[in-house]
């Protein structure tokens, strides 16, 4: 068979799957709304196709003959990887799968009907349900389909609510947006990669965020310091979401937040590995394990893989969004450069400039010391 790999997307987040894809052997044909991305210099083939144009996605994989397709880190090109897969037979997950996995009413609908601990959420389509609203604050507001912290915001009191809505809906694909119940707690997301409906935990990670209004994400810790006890029901009340969300193949990423009763809540579960270099960097540094690999594996029909390719050991991503956060790179750099193992990407000019995850100022990953008091170690 020929070893053509589809990959959705040629951003930065898909450069380490397009190099892994090569070393492995696979011919690599990458499709994207061309924008001098690195994955369109990085693929063997680039087809200058938007992720959301499936339909043309699938006729040019047809004429290639493909034996899987894949991405990483993007909930939007999850739409376009299932849609081809189920056309041709490849691994990957259902119709229905992507539609709960994409859509965060949808998935809330269904954490409801299987009993997966999630916060209560309301799909609001218009002022008067606005005005009605029947919920205690503080509130969340969202957009049902978008991911990196794009529209979300904390709201305290009922003034601040219609232009939080509004700002949810303008971020959303589809003009939608939910106002939910706010889920006290710590952050942390959670790495599986799923085989013919079999999950295999791989990593728990401990977030660090701005906080309200918008929680955006400033940096991420592997492994997260949580109790054994801890760590074994986050691993059963997620892999029970995983099937609930009919996830069946493939990387997922869960978001959950723990309270200080120790009560587990879903926030949501993405179908592919997280994003902000968790998964393509922070899962091999702690674990070992290759999880770029496992995706590739997984999406032509082949068990993962789980031999550790390096020593396992306590990693961080770190995002720079101020200039405290470049200042304490610089620091780093300066008293303990061996603990700084790659910049990713450092633009100190876009400094106060941040309004989502996807427009920070820096991003680098280190070693973290085992017992930190930074904030983010």
């Amino acid at each position: 068979m020929k070893k053509n790999l589809a990959v959705i997307g040629a951003s930065y987040l898909q450069l380490p799957l397009i190099l892994r894809a090569r070393e492995m052997g696979y011919t690599t044909h990458v499709f994207a709304w061309a924008a001098d991305d690195v994955g369109e210099k990085a693929a063997d083939h680039f087809y200058p196709i938007s992720i959301t144009e499936k339909e043309r996605i699938l006729e040019v994989c047809r004429q290639i003959g493909i034996c899987g397709i894949c991405s990483i880190a993007s909930d939007l090109a999850v739409v376009a990887v299932n849609y081809v897969a189920d056309a041709l037979g490849l691994p990957g997950n259902s119709p229905e799968s992507t539609l709960l996995s994409t859509n965060k009413h949808r998935m809330r609908e269904a954490f409801a009907r299987r009993g997966d601990p999630s916060p209560r959420s309301v799909l609001v389509e218009s002022a008067a349900e606005l005005a009605a609203l029947d919920l205690p604050f503080p509130l969340i507001v969202k957009p049902t389909d978008r991911s990196g912290s794009r529209g979300i915001t904390k709201v305290l009191t009922p003034a601040e609510l219609p232009a939080a809505w509004e700002a949810a809906r303008s971020q959303s694909l589809e003009g939608k947006a939910l106002v939910e119940e706010y889920a006290e707690g710590k952050e942390y997301s959670v790495e599986h990669i799923s085989f013919r409906g079999e999950h295999t935990f791989l990593a728990l990670t401990e977030k660090f965020t701005t906080g309200a209004p918008h929680f955006i994400e400033t940096g991420h810790r592997e492994p997260a310091r949580v109790p054994a006890e801890t760590l074994a029901e986050i691993r059963r009340v997620v892999a029970h979401a995983l099937d609930t969300l009919e996830i069946r193949n493939g990387a997922s990423h869960a978001e959950i937040k723990i309270d200080g009763a120790g009560r587990i809540r879903l926030i949501e579960i993405g179908a592919r590995m997280g994003g902000d270099c968790i998964g393509s960097d922070l899962v091999r540094l702690s674990t070992g394990y290759d999880f770029v690999r496992m995706v590739i594996q997984t999406a032509c029909g082949e068990a993962p893989d789980f031999t550790r390719v390096c020593e396992p050991r306590p990693a961080e991503v770190r995002y720079v969004l101020t200039r405290e956060d470049y200042e304490a790179f610089l620091r780093l750099r300066e008293t303990e450069p061996e603990r700084i193992l790659r910049v990713v990407d450092m633009h100190p000019e876009r400094i106060g400039g941040t309004t989502d995850s996807s427009n920070r100022a820096g991003c680098y990953l280190c070693r973290a010391a085992e017992e930190s008091g930074e904030e983010n170690g």
